[in-house]
């Protein structure tokens, strides 16, 4: 980063622009250029913001974008990649055979025992004939006549 910080300020100086009216043109903050002249990163918490700056700040100031840009993604990366190729790779292949795991045909598929489901359909199946049961026991054997209905009007009194 130091690299970069020591470009743009040198760019910026052989051009003869103070680093206020840099901010001004640019619409940024004269503290923002002064941190990014320093090479203090850490002031900024958001990595693409800073890229975005020294990208505005390098076309400003007419200098090589591409070549600025690549030096600050080697940074970032080398300050923010602690894990190592080799573990990323195992984990990658891990997480791949977790997914090979998880994916099978119909056919090939071991089937999960799930007693849980099972045993809440026999319940289900139970309570549904229980239900049944009862309301045929009542309407057969239980089964008593109306007492509004008087059987002596239909027979005509008799």
């Amino acid at each position: 980063m130091k690299d970069i910080a020591e470009k743009l300020k040198k760019a910026r100086e052989a051009t003869g622009i103070s680093i206020e009216e840099a901010a001004e043109d640019l619409n940024y903050k004269v503290s923002q250029l002064e941190e990014i002249e320093i090479g203090n990163y850490k002031n900024f918490k958001d990595k693409f913001l800073l890229k975005t700056l020294i990208t505005d700040y390098a076309k400003y100031l007419g200098l090589e974008v591409d070549e600025i840009i690549d030096q600050f993604n080697d940074f970032v990366f080398e300050s923010t990649s602690k894990i190592p190729l080799d573990d990323i790779a195992k984990a990658s292949k891990q997480k791949e055979k977790k997914r090979d795991d998880k994916i099978a045909s119909p056919y090939t598929a071991t089937e999960e025992k799930n007693n849980t489901s099972k045993l809440l359909i026999i319940i289900l199946i139970i309570l549904v004939l229980g239900v049944i049961g009862f309301f045929c026991y009542d309407h057969f054997f239980n089964n008593k006549t109306n007492p509004s209905f008087d059987v002596s009007y239909v027979d005509g009194g008799k």
